[in-house]
């Protein structure tokens, strides 16, 4: 398979606060090869083997307080967001924690939220 990208849904009232963060729909994308997920959300970045991939599931309604602007983390189970949008996104549950928003890789998440444009698209191509 060659690599394929998914490129962020940006709703209008994301892109003022994505943006300030550097956040743009050129530096915001998810790239997909047969062995490795990537995202790449203005100045983070996320990097796991496909093969640590547990679950995939569609997931939708985030509360923009919680999900606009940077990379967000959840207190609740430590995983991160990666959202431009409030309406849906594809949720990436992992075997084992990957760093992504901590300095020298210091906070682990065990999974991670990307709202790209295609979200059935990379659903589908993450349970491959």
């Amino acid at each position: 398979m060659s690599a394929s990208r998914f490129p962020f849904l940006f709703a209008p009232s994301y892109r003022l606060p994505a943006a300030a963060f550097g956040v743009t729909p050129w530096t915001a994308y998810v790239d997909v090869d047969d062995e490795h997920l990537t995202a790449r959300f203005g100045l983070w970045r996320f990097s796991t083997p496909r093969s640590n991939i547990a679950q995939v599931c569609v997931t939708h309604d985030y509360a923009w307080l919680k999900t606009a602007g940077p990379a967000h983390l959840s207190f609740s189970d430590q995983g991160v967001t990666f959202a431009t949008n409030g309406d849906r996104g594809v949720c990436v549950q992992l075997h084992e924690p990957v760093p992504a928003i901590a300095p020298f890789g210091m906070l682990p998440h065990p999974g991670i939220t990307l709202t790209v444009a295609d979200c059935d698209g990379l659903a589908a191509l993450l349970r491959g």
